[in-house]
């Protein structure tokens, strides 16, 4: 019975707890039961599509990397802002970035930063999880893309699973 009262993703049941009473507009009792029963209930539901925990091991490097991507992710919607307003077209790329990573969690955060960075986007992981397919609106090369996500995120990712 106890089994069953447990948490098995306990940070993703912390994450909806939280995002809940942002969501419910106000604490209350009632927000708050609520927020406990679907902090329960979802992880308890995608337990399945969770096969093994998450490993941080220097979880205290998660908040630096989502600062840097919050930070990234603004200078990029100026960067896109003013490449659309220039009269210079874009000089779009389709770029076959080797993954180092190869937790499936460190690459799945990976190529979402890339996509919810503005400019950028995955397009695909291939089978054998060893190349990421990155389209980026504006690049010299592909090599300037390839060092830009090695460098601003693949390395701190590294640093947090390995």
């Amino acid at each position: 019975m106890l089994d069953r009262l447990t948490f098995p993703q306990p940070w993703l049941s912390v994450l909806l707890f939280t995002t809940w009473q942002f969501l419910s507009n106000g604490v209350s009792g009632a927000s708050v039961v609520m927020g406990l029963v679907l902090a329960w209930l979802i992880p308890q539901i995608t337990s399945g599509f969770w096969p093994e925990r998450p490993v941080f091991v220097k979880a205290w490097r998660v908040p630096a990397y989502l600062l840097r991507l919050v930070q990234d992710i603004i200078m990029a919607s100026f960067s896109v802002a003013r490449l659309i307003l220039s009269p210079r077209p874009p000089r779009p790329v389709f770029v076959a970035y080797p993954l180092s990573l190869e937790h499936p969690l460190a690459i799945t955060i990976l190529a979402s930063t890339i996509s919810l960075t503005p400019g950028t986007v995955s397009a695909d992981v291939s089978d054998d999880q060893k190349t990421l397919l990155v389209h980026t609106l504006d690049a010299d090369s592909a090599q300037e893309v390839i060092d830009a996500i090695h460098n601003r995120y693949e390395k701190p990712l590294m640093e947090m699973f390995q």
